[in-house]
């Protein structure tokens, strides 16, 4: 199992410790970094500057928003930050949820989600093959556009640019167990949300017949301290936060999956907490037990004993969330 550094997205302004645990990660040998995006800082941007300042570690995206751009220009974005560095890039996207794509980007939330991302991969890897012209006449995307409103003289096009790697690493975020199966037909890996170590029965059914080779890359957060429960805090904060506000009160996919994973109960509280503006009490409301088994939270020993869980299970990388270097160096020290 390689180790990845999750470095998310900016807050209020970009965060002058990413470049420095970056660097960090990659002279204690991690496999990767990753930049994300929601609706504030970009996901491309941060990772090419990452890029510049090192050597070896793959970049990679968890996640870039599909609805941020059309499936030729994030195309364009991995051809050439691949380039840039020299063949280390690795996309990994996710559609994110109808509150974002509708009230962020001011499109529509697709009618069909698997349609939607089975088309967009597709226009990826004709641009990424270069092969001969972009062309799909699909229900979400059209090369050469032909809508009611289209000028009729588009025209197919391929890459001026030749991609470094016709088969750069393409991964998807998916939740739901049927996107899940199809992430495993179309894609080289999967970034899974939440993921525990003592329930993969929950993605079992969607993960049957793997392909070689192919990526299992949750985020967890680590943090090495001496009070579990201090430790726990902001990963209930993260949590609290996406099932209780990243959706709405009907339709909440990562509410929906912590439902799956057997706290069905605990996840509906949430919601209904934080979307009554009782945020701090939607914070509380997440189980302890849920926080803890997602994460690497604790001393060095209980750390150590809890990562065999993760080593001995399908996962390929772990993305850790670490916020400084001890951690870093604790968590390189115990899976070497």
């Amino acid at each position: 199992m390689r180790l990845g550094l999750a470095l998310g997205y900016w807050g209020r302004g970009p965060d002058r410790a990413h470049l420095d645990l970056a660097t960090e990660a990659e002279d204690l040998g991690y496999h990767s970094v990753w930049t994300a995006e929601a609706w504030g800082s970009d996901a491309f941007t941060p990772l090419t500057w990452i890029a510049a300042h090192t050597s070896r570690i793959r970049l990679g995206t968890a996640i870039a928003q599909m609805a941020a751009r059309t499936p030729t220009a994030t195309a364009m974005h991995a051809l050439t930050l691949d380039h840039l560095s020299g063949g280390r890039m690795m996309l990994g996207l996710g559609l994110s949820g109808p509150q974002v794509v509708e009230g962020w980007y001011g499109r529509p939330f697709p009618a069909s989600p698997l349609t939607a991302t089975r088309e967009y991969v597709d226009v990826v890897r004709q641009v990424l093959r270069r092969e001969g012209p972009v062309t799909l006449d699909g229900r979400f995307h059209q090369h050469p556009y032909r809508g009611a409103d289209a000028s009729g003289i588009g025209k197919p096009l391929k890459p001026i640019t030749h991609p470094l790697r016709a088969d750069l690493p393409i991964l998807l975020g998916a939740e739901g167990p049927k996107n899940i199966a199809q992430t495993t037909r179309i894609a080289d890996g999967w970034l899974p949300l939440y993921w525990s170590p003592t329930r993969t029965d929950v993605y079992e059914a969607s993960l049957t017949d793997l392909p070689e080779g192919f990526m299992i890359a949750p985020m967890a957060r680590a943090r090495v301290c001496d009070d579990v429960a201090e430790g726990l805090l902001p990963v209930k904060a993260m949590l609290g936060f996406y099932i209780g506000g990243m959706g709405h009160a009907a339709r909440n996919f990562h509410a929906d999956l912590m439902a799956r994973m057997g706290y069905e109960k605990e996840a509906r509280r949430i919601q209904e907490l934080f979307l009554a503006g009782r945020k701090e009490e939607a914070v509380l409301a997440v189980p302890d037990a849920f926080a803890d088994e997602i994460s690497l939270i604790g001393p060095r020993e209980r750390i150590a004993e809890r990562l065999e869980l993760w080593r001995g299970g399908p996962v390929t990388d772990l993305l850790l969330t670490a916020p400084d270097p001890h951690t870093l160096h604790v968590l390189a020290e115990l899976n070497s």
